[in-house]
């Protein structure tokens, strides 16, 4: 299971991960009411300023304090990691 940092020592499961989308839209902000009204709103900011939302195939919807553009890198940096791994085998 790839995990990756979503700040402040929270960890996602890479696997699960649909999308990483920016909070400012309203569509967004919808969402994330909508979320957070069913109870699937999970909230890794630490009290600070959402700047990412990451939408997970199990309807849970993770707030983040990192930039999109951060994850993503995380996020790739951890494919190109096991790409590696996987060759050595």
């Amino acid at each position: 299971m790839k995990l990756v940092n979503v700040g402040f020592g929270s960890l996602v499961s890479a696997e699960r991960l649909v999308a990483v989308v920016g909070s400012d839209s309203a569509p967004v902000k919808r969402m994330i009411q909508e979320a957070r009204e069913s109870g699937n709103l999970i909230d890794a900011t630490y009290g600070r300023r959402t700047r990412a939302v990451l939408i997970m195939d199990s309807a849970h919807i993770i707030l983040s304090a990192l930039q999109p553009e951060t994850l993503a890198a995380r996020i790739e940096e951890r494919d190109e990691e096991n790409d590696g791994e996987e060759g050595m085998e």
